[in-house]
């Protein structure tokens, strides 16, 4: 007779349990979204999609708004170590290229969360206090980033001391909300987007590079 003993199975702490059914719920909240509209998204679904009780999303959450600023911090966390990762050390010009590259690798290769992320970003026009607030938080934070890059640059002398930071900050974000409407509407027009990226690095490089004058970059 075998006595030997089994292992007993590791439990996970609460923290560990909490992270599990997050991430569950995040993924059965992006596929609802993407189905569905965000109208159609309840959080009694979400919870039973991710595998849970229909009750677990509303006892999580409290309600839909808290649930879609969920979403949007989470993916906007995985977008910002994305960009981190691509950026790196870079400032600049170089940093503006690489983060517009990595925006659209995010939504070639994301195309589930980033559509949903994207969605709720547009939703937040509505009556949402809440998540009106995170979106904007975000869009401030993406605008400081590129400000920083473009000073970076002017510092170090590959962007032009003239250029005016905040409205190329600004131009180069909305240009990144266009390209996404543009996307959400025609998903399935793999080279506009990715021309669109492309035009907005040449756009970029006019803009600022310290030896661009204005006639095109080629």
């Amino acid at each position: 007779m075998n006595l030997a003993l089994k292992p007993t199975p590791t439990r996970r702490t609460q923290a560990e349990r909490t992270a599990l059914s997050d991430a569950r719920m995040l993924d059965a909240a992006v596929t609802l979204i993407v189905g569905r509209g965000t109208a159609g998204t309840t959080l009694k679904d979400v919870g039973e999609l991710a595998g849970y009780s229909r009750g677990l999303a509303s006892a999580r959450f409290g309600n839909k708004g808290a649930l879609f600023s969920f979403i949007v911090r989470a993916v906007g966390e995985e977008w910002l170590d994305a960009l981190g990762e691509a950026v790196r050390e870079q400032s600049g010009l170089a940093a503006i290229c690489a983060a517009t590259d990595a925006h659209y690798r995010f939504v070639r290769d994301g195309a589930e969360r980033i559509r949903a992320f994207y969605s709720l970003w547009f939703d937040s026009i509505g009556p949402d206090a809440e998540l009106k607030q995170v979106i904007a938080n975000v869009h401030e934070r993406r605008q400081r980033d590129v400000e920083a890059w473009i000073r970076q640059g002017i510092d170090e002398g590959s962007v032009r001391a003239d250029v005016d930071v905040t409205a190329i900050a600004r131009q180069f974000c909305a240009a990144i909300i266009g390209i996404v409407y543009q996307w959400l509407v025609a998903p399935d027009a793999h080279q506009l987007i990715e021309e669109l990226h492309l035009g907005l690095k040449q756009q970029m490089t006019r803009a600022l590079a310290a030896h661009a004058t204005t006639g095109d970059a080629r």
